[in-house]
């Protein structure tokens, strides 16, 4: 069975549900923001974060044939993964740290087929 996260907006809330974790997260919207990698980081760093975030949420759209495989680096492959761990925790300031390799935006970094959520 695919696992997909599900999202639904209820007012100023967003409820997010991670299959993996099998849980919940409550949102308040105040303003959308999104994880990314540090274009600085280090190609260990990302990797590293790719592996802890992957381990915790679904990264299945980061595999070839997936709307985020393209391009395949591992800064974009990063992001997206930093991304998905963010928005299941909860969208707090500490789930974007990966050891200050992470990056809280406020512009939606979502391109061509890859929707950031």
């Amino acid at each position: 069975m695919e696992s997909k996260r599900i999202q639904l907006k209820l007012g100023k809330f967003l409820v997010v549900y991670c299959p993996n974790s099998k849980k919940f997260a409550l949102t308040i919207i105040l303003q959308k923001t999104w994880c990314v990698a540090k274009p600085s980081s280090d190609q260990a760093t990302l990797l590293a974060n790719i592996n802890y975030a992957c381990s915790h949420v679904d990264c299945q759209i980061l595999q070839k044939g997936y709307p985020c495989f393209s391009p395949d680096s591992l800064i974009s492959h990063a992001s997206i993964a930093m991304n998905l761990y963010y928005q299941c925790k909860g969208r707090n300031r500490w789930n974007c740290d990966f050891r200050d390799s992470g990056l809280i935006v406020k512009t939606g970094p979502s391109y061509s087929n890859c929707i950031y959520a």
